[in-house]
């Protein structure tokens, strides 16, 4: 994956001078072809379409009001609905002390490598180096030991949006791996497992929703190995997307149950109804930024990005088409109009009236930052009492009477966010294989493919699995065990290990 730190070419911007010179060379178009290059076609679209910019450290990026945007929206969802789960929003620091940080020792050398530290303040060094949060179970787990004592303390539900910082890794990727990135982070506590393992799952479903509903992407809940599984947890589950383009799945966002051992740690203990003494039952899940660099590599194309109508920041472009000779004055009249229709039927719809660009050069513009409907109007649109409506997704136009603009707008936008899903989905399902033996497997994984298979779940066989599949592309490993299973029928065996298979897996290469 290209993470090549890019200069951005500059596409435009007015000049000085007396006599405007209107750009009509777009300029714009990518070098790259998705198929062709996909690694720097993929750093050319987030930062050509103006989602980020490079940093002068690498690793970390600028993310602009146009990525900003689609997280808010998706930030707005989640937050309310967790809210309905009666979980509360606080914030918890930073910095993590090292004492703290190396208490539950399974999860920190799950982290240990990518911990980054502080050492010095101004130019002393700090007696006690103090590490940067990778994640927050070790940060906020000592106050809950503190704030449980009873089973009326319980449960005890709070997340929180905030940064964190994951150090170590050689292949910077614009949100898909980046060493600060934004996430919410959910913690809670429980006096039952039955109550941890319903909210696991909730929770999960809450994920789906923002993949599938708002992004437009086809996901697959399930299981995660034990090899796979959150460092310190009972077990893992999570949502799994798949890039048809590089043969990779990507964790889309997971949910832990963490069970009793942080409890055990942390001390985390309550006196419950019969006045004994119990350990809590803790879950953490998150989501990150992460969704979004998701959303870019499924659906961009070879003229930038392509945005789903739902979390799209300009739902859409309104581009004056003016003539030599037309009623300029009444055109741009018609798309103010146009915007402020929209606007009040709570479409979010702007007017591009920049007269130092050519029509045919916005149009490539507002393509490249994926802009999911274009409207045009024009003399004759102006005439006729219409206008004329471009799809970002498959380019069909269309003329729409300014009568029933905004019931045929919403319905152009809802149509369009289910088409993406559905060639989303129709991608995704064309990669999957079916495999039952280790040659099939070999083949698959040459061919890029999302591999389903029968396996016997043992740890072993997948670190064999790994090992034999090392090479430059990256190891194969367990993506997850889909909650939806297919039949196994008796008798079947691992694909690896030829011993009874116990379920159906994913495999594949990942991000």
């Amino acid at each position: 994956m290209a993470g090549g730190e890019k200069k951005k070419t500059n596409a435009g911007g007015g000049g000085g001078g007396k006599k405007k010179e209107v750009k009509k060379e777009t300029g714009l178009g990518l070098s790259y072809k998705k198929d062709e290059n996909f690694g720097e076609w993929y750093s050319e679209v987030v930062v050509n379409g103006e989602m980020i910019e490079y940093y002068d450290i690498s690793g970390c990026y600028i993310l602009r009001p146009w990525t900003m945007a689609i997280w808010e929206i998706m930030q707005t969802f989640f937050d309310a609905e967790i809210k309905k789960m009666k979980i509360k929003n606080c914030y918890f620091p930073l910095f993590v002390s090292p004492a703290v940080l190396q208490k539950e020792k399974d999860h920190i050398e799950g982290f240990a490598p990518e911990v980054a530290w502080v050492t010095k303040s101004g130019e002393s060094e700090l007696e006690v180096p103090i590490a940067i949060r990778p994640t927050s179970e070790t940060v906020m787990y000592p106050y809950y030991s503190k704030w449980i004592r009873g089973h009326r303390d319980l449960p005890l539900r709070l997340n929180q949006w905030c940064n964190v910082v994951r150090w170590e890794f050689s292949n910077p990727t614009p949100f898909i791996r980046s060493r600060e990135f934004l996430w919410q982070e959910g913690h809670t506590a429980f006096a039952t497992k039955e109550e941890a393992d319903e909210e696991v799952l909730e929770i999960l479903e809450l994920y789906r929703r923002i993949y599938e509903e708002f992004l437009a992407i086809p996901v697959v809940k399930g299981k995660k190995s034990e090899l796979e599984k959150f460092a310190g947890g009972l077990y893992t589950t999570s949502v799994e997307a798949f890039i048809p383009n590089t043969g990779r799945g990507v964790q889309g966002a997971t949910s832990h149950c963490l069970g009793q051992n942080f409890a055990k740690m942390f001390e985390i203990n309550f006196e419950n109804e019969k006045g004994e003494k119990a350990m809590v039952w803790q879950n953490s899940w998150a989501y990150s930024t992460r969704t979004i660099g998701v959303m870019v590599m499924v659906h961009g194309d070879d003229k930038g990005l392509v945005l789903p109508p739902k979390v799209a920041s300009v739902q859409v472009i309104v581009v004056p088409v003016p003539y030599k000779d037309a009623d300029t004055q009444g055109i741009l009249d018609a798309c103010t109009a146009t915007v402020n229709t929209l606007n009040e039927a709570g479409i979010r719809a702007e007017a591009d009236f920049r007269d130092n660009y050519s029509p045919g050069w916005k149009y490539s513009h507002w393509e490249m930052k994926g802009v999911p409907l274009r409207i045009e109007i024009g003399p004759k649109d102006l005439a006729n009492g219409q206008v004329r409506a471009v799809r970002r997704d498959n380019a069909a136009k269309q003329d729409i009477p300014r009568a029933n603009l905004v019931e045929q707008v919403k319905e152009l936008l809802e149509s369009i966010q289910q088409s993406l899903f559905d060639a989303a989905k129709e991608k995704r399902d064309a990669c999957i294989e079916i495999v039952r033996t280790w040659d099939e497997f070999v083949e698959a994984l040459g061919k890029r493919k999302l591999i389903l298979a029968p396996w016997c779940d043992e740890e072993e066989v997948e670190k064999d699995v790994k090992s034999k599949t090392k090479g430059e592309m990256g190891a194969a490993k367990t993506l997850c065990s889909p909650f939806d299973q297919p039949e196994l029928p008796e008798g079947t065996l691992c694909f690896a290990s030829g011993k009874p298979a116990k379920k159906w897996t994913y495999w594949g290469r990942s991000y």
